[in-house]
């Protein structure tokens, strides 16, 4: 297993796991910015709560499937995006208007890109969820 990008292989356990079936998935290793992008999944729905196990070897993330997920994944390269440029972006990677999240990061932290749009902030995109 590749650890180039955690983000990435986290997602695609989870995607991984959810098409399984599987009421769990496991992450390794855990960092800040994989957690805050569950937080976001979790807020919507995508995602059950999740706990994260210290074993000594980089962390590791429970999280319960809820089976919400039909695709998630990151965003390569991470595009930086103005707070004007959504349209473009939410076409290319989510299937129609108001269904599925865009996850970028922003000076005010990582957020859906609906949120960032209340707060009329850009930012750079992470991830997508739908």
């Amino acid at each position: 297993m590749s650890l180039n990008d955690p983000l990435a292989n986290a997602l695609s356990t989870i995607l991984n796991d959810t098409k399984v079936g599987r009421s769990e998935s496991k992450i390794r290793p855990s960092s800040k910015i994989i957690k805050k992008v569950l937080e976001v999944m979790k807020d919507n729905s995508y995602i059950g709560a999740f706990e994260e196990i210290e074993d000594g070897k980089g962390g590791l993330i429970k999280v319960n499937l809820l089976g919400n997920i039909n695709k998630c994944g990151v965003i390569k390269p991470r595009y930086s995006i103005k707070k004007n440029e959504f349209e473009s972006f939410e076409e290319r990677y989510l299937l129609a208007r108001d269904m599925g999240i865009l996850i970028l990061s922003t000076p005010q932290g990582i957020m859906m890109h609906n949120d960032a749009k209340k707060k009329n902030v850009g930012g750079r995109l992470l991830a997508y969820c739908y």
